[in-house]
């Protein structure tokens, strides 16, 4: 796909008001933000996520858009959402790609999003 630009931006966050310790429950936030810096529109038409908790422990999950929604973006235009992922222990790691589409040409590529650490930090643990 000559000329398609994609930058994933990933923020992950530590959700201490929702987690408990005690029952194993840690919630991260992750806010992503998908700059496109092609010449052409994208559509986001689906997400592929692989979380691995700090116990070894792998879960796959794939789905329709993001957030409820498949967005167009434009050229040179950004479109920043933010999700939330809960693991059974205080570090894990999360990446995955997103399947979108050059409306240009109709066709469908892939876009690898780097893998990231979800970590409770070590004052709160």
């Amino acid at each position: 796909m000559s000329g398609l630009t994609i930058e994933v931006n990933v923020a992950p966050s530590y959700r201490a008001d929702e987690s408990n310790d005690a029952e194993s429950r840690y919630v991260f936030s992750y806010t992503i933000t998908v700059h496109n810096q092609s010449p052409h529109s994208v559509q986001l038409m689906a997400r592929y996520w692989k979380i691995t908790q700090g116990s070894g422990e792998c879960q796959e999950v794939r789905g329709k858009g993001v957030v409820g929604q498949q967005p167009l973006i434009g050229p040179g235009q950004s479109f920043r959402y933010t999700s939330r992922a809960i693991l059974q222990t205080p570090v894990g790691v999360m990446e995955g790609a997103y399947t979108l589409l050059d409306t240009s040409t109709q066709r469908a590529f892939e876009v690898a999003i780097t893998p990231f650490r979800l970590a409770v930090p070590l004052q709160l643990h």
